[in-house]
């Protein structure tokens, strides 16, 4: 609803990004109010239907929020489009911010139908836009009237929520929810977060944030502690610079270039300083947890920006420390808390209307990296999974949902109404994200949710008093005590010199680059370690240099030779599923026998047991294996292979894992 077509062009090339030869696919290139999209002819191969499809966005769609940066290609050169043009390009190319990579060779196309293509993406996507022409505006305007949502998410948009917030997490005993701010005259009010845990929205007038820190800092209330993240962690610049070298690693334009940056990749990875900032960010967020935990203080956070860093290391307090925010639907309440409600700038740090890049910086998505280290380290300790987290961030540029498109609650109210510029017309409805039925099928939908959850047991009342549950690992370990690391760095000792004698010393800087924990968060953090984990107790991510990773599945989804076919996390979760199942059938047999239930009611099996050898360690979004072609590598070593036997000719084979 509400999609307008503004040009087309026939007879456009989709290109393989292969070694540069003219291959693909031929269609129609279309780009409408909502989106770029190529049509091509629907496949008869059942097997090239994606596993994991969206409903909004099809495979071959951009939405003009997700378009990045814009190329032609001309005489094999290839330059930034923007403005008007003087001359069209041969072939134009499409980076977008989920980190496709598009080719559309227009080489065989009606010159009159190139230049209103290529004016019309361009126009569309490049140049600055006013916030009502927003595709968001269009789609309320034309659909019908949007349902209540049936799922639980808390959206903190009534008093009543965050009243029953506060009875939750205990904070009623000190505080409590009013709605004096109704009509947002107020500046400056502080939010409570979680228990002890405040954030303070920036204030303008320095007294009034010295008042409110002597009325906190003294009975009934703990002591307080004041955390500056402006002074403590890196600028919005700092990250935008940071996150765009690190994305430009993703950006792959053919097999060509993935290999000629494969031999130097790492110490590229170095160089964005992406990895660093997010050690940083874990830290801080432990830094906090130890000052609630341990020393019993209330946290009062200071930002220049108000709900920036803010917003990420309040979030990760509140994630390591209460399991229901490890649950899908307490993460996704967390969000509309602390992001939506709590005045995290969407519509600018995603520069939806793309009229200043300087406000833009990736600040959720920061977060979201930040949980997916947690997610990685303590699977079993969160209901939602990594593909959860990259369909999220996904859906920071769809704007069918309200969710991510504005700045302030305040602006969502005050711009909710139809019509023209000059006049209101009626209420409109928005969409909100957190109705996954919107773009999953159910069948789809299962994927966000961890079959391996160890969801948290019920506790009979009766023993509520005289019974303790004892903690347990992630994994089954013998039951005996780590020793401590020692407390001069992250690393043990031997692993400390492995380290350093394999990989050199350009490597062990970057182990060793990020400033030290404080001395009360390096005794809390290593005497948390030495203890078996609870799943539903607090979790402390480890921040040695290896253990924070590439989020492979968003970043490296879309490049073939990243791919491991029946290989990566994918083949220890579908072995896990096959045991699973076993005793499932074994129960469901003992069951019938009992209860003579027929076989008919057995129950689904998991996604992730279908074909599991062709599954591949990007899955869902990679689920079979794609053909990459013959790589050129500026070393010695590719020659030595290629006089013996020509490896890189060969077709793979599917290989099943086993048990390995």
């Amino acid at each position: 609803p509400g999609e307008l077509l503004l040009c087309e062009a026939n007879m456009v090339l989709k290109c393989i990004q292969d070694d540069g030869s003219n291959r693909g696919t031929y269609g129609k290139l279309i780009c409408t109010n909502f989106k770029i999209s190529f049509l091509v002819e629907e496949s008869t191969l059942e097997e090239d239907e994606p596993q994991f499809k969206n409903k909004i966005i099809e495979e071959n769609d951009i939405t003009l929020q997700c378009v990045d940066q814009l190329f032609g290609v001309y005489d094999e050169k290839k330059k930034s489009l923007y403005g008007q043009l003087r001359k069209y390009p041969e072939t134009i190319i499409i980076h977008c911010k989920d980190l496709r990579v598009f080719h559309f060779c227009l080489r065989y196309t009606k010159e009159e139908e190139v230049k209103r293509i290529v004016s019309g993406i361009v126009h569309q996507t490049q140049t600055p836009k006013l916030f009502k022409r927003l595709f968001l505006f269009s789609y309320a305007t034309a659909a019908p009237n949007i349902p209540e949502l049936k799922n639980q998410t808390v959206m903190f948009d009534s008093v009543k929520d965050w009243r029953q917030e506060l009875e939750r997490t205990k904070g009623n005993l000190k505080f409590k929810a009013v709605s004096a701010n109704e009509g947002y005259d107020a500046e400056a009010l502080p939010g409570i977060c979680w228990g002890k845990c405040l954030r303070f929205i920036r204030v303008i007038n320095f007294n009034v944030f010295f008042r409110m820190y002597k009325t906190l800092d003294k009975p009934p209330y703990e002591a307080m502690k004041t955390e500056d993240l402006s002074g403590s962690l890196p600028s919005l610049q700092e990250i935008q610079v940071a996150y765009t070298r690190f994305k430009q690693l993703f950006l792959i334009d053919n097999s060509t270039d993935f290999w000629d940056t494969d031999v130097k990749w790492f110490s590229l990875l170095e160089s964005t300083n992406w990895l660093e900032i997010i050690r940083r960010c874990l830290k801080k967020a432990v830094e906090v947890v130890e000052y609630l935990e341990a020393q019993n203080t209330n946290v009062l956070l200071i930002e220049e920006n108000a709900s920036d860093l803010s917003c990420v290391i309040s979030c990760l307090v509140q994630v390591m420390m209460d399991s229901h925010c490890r649950t899908k639907l307490g993460f996704q309440s967390l969000i509309q808390k602390e992001w939506v409600m709590g005045s995290h700038a969407f519509l600018d740090r995603c520069n939806h209307l793309r009229q200043t890049d300087k406000e833009e910086a990736p600040i959720f998505l920061l977060f979201l990296d930040c949980v997916w280290q947690l997610v990685q380290q303590y699977s079993p300790a969160f209901e939602f999974t990594e593909t959860y987290l990259t369909v999220l961030s996904d859906s920071l540029y769809i704007p069918i949902f309200s969710t991510f498109f504005f700045n302030s609650q305040h602006q969502r109210e005050t711009t909710t109404y139809g019509g023209s510029f000059d006049t209101q017309g009626s209420k409109l409805s928005f969409l909100s994200v957190w109705d996954w039925s919107v773009q999953f099928e159910p069948e789809a939908q299962a994927l966000l949710s961890n079959p391996l959850y160890a969801e948290k047991p019920k506790v009979d009342k009766s023993q509520r008093k005289t019974t303790r549950f004892r903690h347990q690992r992630q994994l089954s370990l013998p039951l005996t005590q780590p020793k401590p690391s020692p407390k001069r760095g992250f690393f043990k000792e031997e692993t400390d010199q492995l380290i350093k004698n394999l990989l050199g010393k350009r490597i062990s800087r970057l182990i060793t680059s990020s400033d030290e924990l404080q001395n009360n968060s390096r005794e809390f953090y290593d005497s948390w370690h030495c203890k078996p984990v609870d799943l539903h107790g607090i979790l402390l991510p480890r921040l040695e240099g290896p253990e924070i990773k590439v989020w492979a599945q968003r970043y490296l989804r879309w490049i073939p030779e990243a791919q491991l076919p029946g290989g990566g996390t994918v083949a220890t979760a579908t072995n896990i599923l096959d045991v699973m199942e076993d005793v499932q059938g074994l129960q469901k047999k003992m069951d019938e026998q009992c209860s003579q239930i027929t076989a008919e009611d057995s129950a689904e099996v998991s996604p992730f047991l279908r074909n599991p050898a062709r599954l591949s360690s990007l899955f869902p979004f990679a689920s079979l294996q794609r053909h990459s072609f013959k790589p050129v590598l500026p070393t010695s070593t590719w020659k030595d292979l290629e006089s013996e036997e020509d490896l890189a000719r060969q077709d793979d084979d599917y290989v099943d894992l086993g048990n390995v």
